[in-house]
């Protein structure tokens, strides 16, 4: 399916970005902290809010090795999520809250949507980050997620940096580009600032990242979670270091306008083929060595 087929939202979408200092590996606090910011996006008005990536269990992976029925959720329930999903019921918010989950005696990397009826789709990442292969399942399936009309393309963190993993979202329809991550001081702000507004522009799609604050684990992190237009201009950031909720307003008439102007999703070939390519060898200069 490409975009062409898929509507537009009828209504903007408010959707807050936050980021929150983690507990090393403690389900029961992290879900805790997960209600208290579900709630406060929900006050200002958010309708979807999102949370780095292994909130839940903070980026531990020794821990969660050592001990994944504790630091990491179990699937397909976790009664320590209870707390995240009273506070969405209450609030009227979807949450999409990173976690480490075991199930059925591997673990992966995934991002879980919970309302007010429990949790309710579960997508792994796809792309796993050095370390994680030798931890984690990769995901095999891409998940879109339909509020209230708005196509949300989920990911996780290293799938940001695959061109083809934004684009299979928004030939799918998807509106957004939504992902929780982990960005470290260093070289990830540079990262994540290339990466996502380029995913948003190449696909007209807005791009919201959930970037952890302070330290997890062995990373001290560089928080800056933001929000692009479908032009790839910055819409909304929060700062590098504190504790913060960032909101924004997708709205339907700025998609409109942004592919009216920038094409490039509906030229996509259709077919979804890779044309061939042609190899031209340059004669080598007079008196060069051979390759």
């Amino acid at each position: 399916m490409t975009t062409t087929a898929t509507p537009l939202p009828p209504n903007p979408l408010r959707i807050a970005t936050a980021q929150t200092p983690v507990a090393p590996g403690d389900i029961v606090a992290n879900a805790a902290a997960v209600a208290r910011v579900v709630r406060a996006a929900g006050g200002g008005g958010a309708r979807v809010v999102v949370f780095a990536e292994k909130f839940l269990s903070g980026y531990e992976p020794e821990l969660i090795r050592s001990d994944p029925r504790r630091c990491a959720v179990s699937w397909p329930e976790d009664s320590r999520l209870g707390v995240v999903v009273d506070a969405c019921r209450d609030s009227g918010v979807v949450a999409v809250v990173g976690a480490a989950v075991y199930d059925a005696g591997e673990l992966y990397v995934s991002a879980l949507v919970v309302d007010g009826s429990g949790v309710l789709a579960r997508y792994d990442k796809q792309h796993l980050f050095k370390a994680e292969r030798a931890l984690y399942r990769p995901g095999s399936a891409g998940l879109t997620l339909d509020v209230d009309g708005w196509r949300l393309g989920l990911g996780v963190c290293y799938d940001s940096g695959f061109p083809e993993h934004a684009r299979a979202a928004a030939l799918d329809g998807c509106h957004a580009y939504v992902v929780g991550a982990l960005f470290g001081v260093g070289n990830g702000y540079h990262e994540s600032r290339v990466w996502f507004p380029a995913r948003a522009l190449d696909n007209t799609v807005y791009a919201v990242l959930a970037n952890h604050v302070g330290r997890t684990g062995e990373w001290d992190t560089c928080g800056s979670s933001a929000v692009w237009g479908p032009d790839g201009r910055l819409v909304a950031e929060a700062g590098p270091h504190a504790e913060e909720i960032v909101w924004a307003d997708l709205d339907p008439e700025t998609l409109r306008a942004t592919r009216d102007a920038e094409p490039m999703l509906r030229d996509v070939r259709q077919d979804g083929g890779v044309p061939p390519r042609r190899v031209v060898r340059v004669p080598a200069a007079p008196g060069a060595a051979a390759p």
